[in-house]
């Protein structure tokens, strides 16, 4: 039986490495054990970057109804409340939009909330 050398295979995931390390400041896109730790290290960062990612947009969307509720004379969580018991299902997301985009809409959706409290 042949013998296997383990080569071909090293040099493959060294590559693959040393490619995510394009870019990086000095000896960490050319040396393969700083490139190693600094890859791992960046991969952790974009993990937990995509988790705040979720959470920042939501706090935007919160502080931008939250704006215009009072605006129309509502606080926020009188708003979600009233419009949970009115039986509107709208993400925060949409609502945001409707804030920004479309006041009279936004105006018209805070009436129901409070004619549902």
């Amino acid at each position: 039986m042949a013998r296997v050398k383990g080569a071909m295979m090293t040099r493959k995931r060294r590559n693959k490495v040393l490619k995510a390390a394009k870019g990086y400041w000095g000896a960490k896109s050319k040396h393969f054990k700083m490139a190693k730790q600094a890859v791992m290290k960046s991969g952790n960062y974009a993990y937990i970057g995509r988790k705040q990612k979720k959470r920042e947009f939501r706090q935007l969307w919160i502080a931008r109804i939250s704006a215009q509720a009072k605006a129309c004379g509502i606080n926020y969580s009188q708003l979600m409340c009233g419009l949970k018991r009115a039986g509107i299902n709208l993400n925060r997301k949409m609502l945001s939009q409707i804030a920004i985009e479309d006041k009279a809409a936004f105006a018209s959706l805070v009436e129901k909330a409070k004619a549902a409290l």
